[in-house]
């Protein structure tokens, strides 16, 4: 199957929690499918919600009562993997006869991870991936990843992965991915810069890979109230103004980038067009110089307590 259509959505969490994006999330999914989608790629931290202007109440040295319950508070709406809202996502992608990567907060005890989950169309949780790096603050209320959740699943038009925000600048987690063979490259984001669009595109011709990337259209009236805002009052202001965006592997924009709007973007996409790309720029084949340069990816889990005996 050589042609199919992407989707990607760009739109914020709803204020009033977790349960009120998962049915957000269950209506895109459904209108994706209605309009033919095969693959739709959901924002960063979408269910579960990104913490933009929150501090939690931390500086160096020093952590406050308030912002503790504020972490208590953001703990109790992120989600398990697998778990209860897991398992009625599934039913939505199944529904939908549709493959979607979903960005959420996976809550595994005391540790929240910014993680991204695949859905497959028959229905399961065919994988999850965890963010390997939280940028700056995000280090106060996430947890990083290991080498074992660098997943990647097989569709009918190539093998899908995903790289959060700015693990994208990672040389090396790029080239672990292009490693796997991603034809389908997925970037859930809270980068709504200028400069975002720019990295896409080299992805996308660096990989010769479709970049499908889902970015947060967020005003300051759809912060949670349980939330302390440090950016602004102003409840027009724009926090994430979205730049959702979909990448061809010849690195030309096909949609996108949109700002400063709820919507969803649509692409017809022609997976020869990985082939055709792979002529004169193969990264991880012709192009490549394993006598001078190679990589070790670690993919085993990194388990704190290992019980040996009886």
């Amino acid at each position: 199957m050589a042609k199919f259509k992407a989707a990607v959505v760009q739109t914020a969490s709803e204020k009033s929690g977790t349960k009120a994006t998962i049915k957000k999330v269950i209506d895109l999914i459904a209108e994706c499918g209605r309009s033919g989608a095969n693959v739709v790629v959901f924002p960063e931290a979408l269910v579960g919600g990104y913490p933009i202007g929150a501090s939690f109440g931390a500086v160096v040295g020093q952590k406050t009562p308030e912002g503790r319950e504020e972490f208590r508070l953001y703990h109790s709406e992120a989600i398990d993997v697998p778990g209860p809202e897991t398992a009625v996502l599934c039913k939505a992608a199944k529904t939908a006869g549709i493959f979607v990567t979903l960005g959420v907060i996976e809550r595994h005890r005391g540790t929240l991870y910014c993680a991204a989950l695949f859905l497959g169309p028959d229905g399961t949780l065919i994988g999850k991936h965890r963010k390997l790096m939280p940028t700056a603050a995000e280090r106060l209320c996430w947890g990083t990843g290991d080498g074992s959740t660098l997943t990647t699943v097989e569709t009918p038009w190539g093998t899908m992965g995903s790289a959060i925000c700015w693990e994208n600048y990672m040389p090396l987690m790029r080239m672990a991915m292009y490693g796997k063979g991603v034809s389908i490259y997925c970037t859930p984001t809270a980068d709504d810069s200028d400069r975002w669009a720019s990295s896409m595109r080299h992805i996308a011709f660096e990989g010769r890979c479709f970049v499908l990337s889902a970015c947060q259209h967020m005003t300051v009236d759809d912060f949670p109230a349980y939330r302390t805002n440090n950016i602004s009052p102003n409840a027009d202001l724009p926090l994430m103004r979205g730049g959702s965006m979909i990448v061809d592997p010849k690195g030309q924009v096909v949609a996108g980038p949109l700002y400063d709007q709820d919507a969803i973007l649509y692409a017809d996409l022609d997976t020869e067009d990985v082939v055709r790309g792979n002529f004169d720029f193969d990264v991880t084949g012709h192009y490549a110089r394993p006598d001078i340069f190679s990589l070790t990816v670690d993919e085993r889990p990194k388990i704190p307590v290992i019980r040996v005996g009886g």
